[in-house]
């Protein structure tokens, strides 16, 4: 059994409950000392822009901000999809502490050595 997890998210702002779920999934796998990196895609790179996950939380009570706290806390890489982010006027410097931005190839990468979530 494979001890890396790849979340990978499309739903940013547009979807709170989806996107604070992945969030979430994310910090179960690093509590459960997985090796586990988020990615983001279309409307989820919205989730690595400073300050727009503030008021983000799912209709169960978790916060998007406090989960995505925890992961930078912990170093899990988070990884903005870049054609998506540019699309949507987000540079690097945008980016929250730990995010950057890396390629479709790099989710491949990731992805065959991973289990995979998708949300």
């Amino acid at each position: 059994m494979t001890e890396n997890v790849v979340i990978v998210v499309s739903c940013g702002t547009d979807n709170p409950n989806r996107s604070t779920r992945a969030i979430h999934l994310a910090t179960v796998a690093q509590k459960q000392g997985k090796n586990v990196t988020l990615f983001l895609l279309d409307e989820a790179v919205y989730l690595a822009k400073t300050g727009l996950i503030e008021n983000l939380r799912a209709a169960t009570g978790d916060v998007a901000e406090d989960l995505m706290g925890h992961l930078q806390a912990f170093n899990v890489p988070i990884i903005v999809c870049t054609p998506c982010a540019k699309a949507r006027r987000i540079s690097e410097k945008d980016l929250i502490e730990g995010a950057r931005l890396g390629t479709a190839a790099e989710l491949i990468d990731l992805a065959c050595k991973s289990a995979v979530i998708s949300l």
